[in-house]
């Protein structure tokens, strides 16, 4: 199929002049609409007007330019087929063998602070995706460009071959019908900011959970296996956008990456960007088995790894600043499966260089060490459920003490500390914490009483004058009791429960404090 005339109409103009330049250094005649014409015109590439092709002006504010059978009749008919050859030759249609098209930015400009509805349904593409869809379907006969980093290979393929060779042109249309499908579902959402009042359109903020949700995916990297070696596996991000967080982190070393070392990666960057200051978090099998923010690095390893150094054995561990050679020296002693951290000193790149298989992961430049998504979800059979990310903080101020005895500056800082950590831990969750260090956890159990004495159970470290911090309230006095009796001298706990002043009591009488924070961070 000879590339013989190109239709070039983009908004998004990266790379545009030195690729039509080539195309017209090949004898290829370029068809254009409005700006793109002028640019190529000033740049001295000779241009035909779609309106010179269709007879037709451009109509109703540009609105109509491109939509006319002379465009789409060139774009759709079947080269191989003889009464497509007949008709088009009756009407006098001329052959589109590539298509040169981008669309508007309807994305950013939904974005803008001061949008009127005016203009955001002003930038809905309507000739840019039809002629692309028109494109992309007879792919057979048409090449169709939707992105200027293709722009290099389609002109090298063109003048080495006179044409866009078949596998070439199925792939340009795949990628076209996402770049379609993903503009569709943005215009799908963002018009569920729109509605008619007094017989006008009113724009307001973005649905928390709209009507529809539309997710286009591409696979960005094939894992190793899933959840088990049995299943297949892979990593998948928005189409057309920039990947950000543990997505997009660069692998500096290692071995390839499994399903669940992103899981666990993701639970360690997510509870290490609740710290300001250095922190480390080392998680097994989605939950922290240490946390620690301290005054450097180090510390935070050392004292993070203290809380369960048996179960940190094999584990994955975030940091929250670069990876320095002092934290590196004694990350190296312990068997870990990956790391992930905003950056690596060189010394520390040179330790961890001779452990061949430690997966490295480096967070892409600004990004900040935790996830950056709206919404989470979970598949259950024949549907989706979609909530908003738990990103509530608390405060000191929304501390409530309820016990005879107010916690002391020391255990208000433990229990700020320890409630950070309980929220990225599976429920039933229980953490002691002391001095910006986790000293017990206690997981995923079905009874909160049970948590507490797998916290105490699994504590390498002495429990006298820890906090205790629940995330969800205590139904019974029977977990407080058996904190108290581990050593601890405060607790935070949401509140709520019918037994409250029973929990309340046992809180009194073992002079614990207690707080209520008024916030529950279940995690299942």
């Amino acid at each position: 199929m000879p590339v013989e005339r190109a239709l070039v109409s983009v908004y998004d103009k990266t790379g545009l002049t030195e690729f039509a330049r080539q195309l017209a250094a090949l004898g290829i005649e370029i068809v254009s609409t409005g700006g793109t014409a002028r640019l190529l015109r000033d740049a001295k590439i000779t241009v035909r007007d779609v309106s010179d092709l269709t007879g037709w002006p451009e109509m109703l504010g540009g609105r109509v330019k491109t939509l006319h059978p002379k465009v789409h009749g060139g774009i759709l008919f079947r080269r191989g087929d003889a009464g497509d050859r007949r008709e088009t030759a009756e009407h006098k249609i001329v052959p589109i063998d590539l298509v040169v098209v981008n669309l508007y930015p309807f994305e950013a400009t939904a974005a803008k602070a001061d949008l009127t509805p005016e203009e955001l349904i002003e930038n809905i593409d309507i000739g840019g995706p039809t002629m692309v869809r028109s494109a992309a379907k007879n792919f057979e006969s048409v090449a169709v460009v939707t992105d200027p980093a293709d722009y290099v290979a389609i002109a090298a393929e063109i003048a080495g071959h006179g044409e866009v060779s078949l596998a070439t042109r199925l792939e340009l249309a795949r990628k076209a019908f996402a770049l379609t499908s993903r503009y569709d579902g943005k215009i799908t959402t963002e018009l569920e900011r729109l509605s008619a009042v007094n017989g006008s359109i009113e724009l307001a903020a973005r649905p928390v959970l709209p009507a529809r949700l539309q997710f286009a995916l591409t696979r960005r990297q094939e894992l190793r296996y899933g959840e088990n070696p049995h299943q297949r596996a892979a990593l998948y991000t928005p189409s057309g956008s920039v990947s950000s967080g543990l997505a997009a982190a660069r692998q500096l070393q290692g071995k390839e990456l499994s399903y669940n070392n992103l899981v666990d990666l993701e639970a360690a960057l997510a509870l290490a960007g609740e710290f300001q200051r250095p922190a480390a978090v080392i998680v097994k099998h989605n939950n922290p088995c240490g946390a620690a923010e301290q005054g450097t690095l180090v510390e935070a390893y050392l004292k993070a790894l203290a809380c369960d150094p048996v179960s940190a054995f094999g584990g994955v561990m975030a940091f929250n600043r670069p990876l320095d050679a002092a934290t590196a020296e004694e990350v190296a002693k312990l068997f870990v499966e990956c790391i992930v951290a905003p950056g690596y000193a060189p010394a520390a790149l040179e330790k961890f260089a001779a452990k061949k298989n430690l997966r490295l992961l480096e967070l892409a430049s600004g990004d900040s060490a935790q996830s950056g998504a709206d919404w989470e979800l979970k598949r259950i059979s024949g549907g989706i459920l979609v909530q908003e990310q738990d990103r509530h903080e608390l405060a000191e101020s929304d501390l409530k003490v309820v016990t005879r005895r107010a916690p002391t500056r020391e255990e208000i800082d433990a229990m700020l500390f320890g409630w950070k950590v309980c929220k990225h831990v599976k429920s039933n969750a229980i953490v002691f914490a002391r001095d910006g260090q986790t000293v017990g956890v206690g997981a995923g159990q079905m009874s909160r009483v049970d948590s507490v004495k797998i916290a105490v159970l699994k504590a390498q470290l002495p429990l006298a004058g820890s906090v205790v911090a629940s995330d969800a309230f205590f139904p019974f006095p029977d977990g407080v009791e058996e904190a108290a009796k581990a050593g601890a001298t405060a607790v935070i706990q949401p509140g709520g429960s019918v037994r409250d002043a029973d929990v309340i009591a046992s809180a009194d009488k073992s002079d614990l404090a207690m707080v209520f924070c008024g916030v529950r961070h279940f995690r299942h």
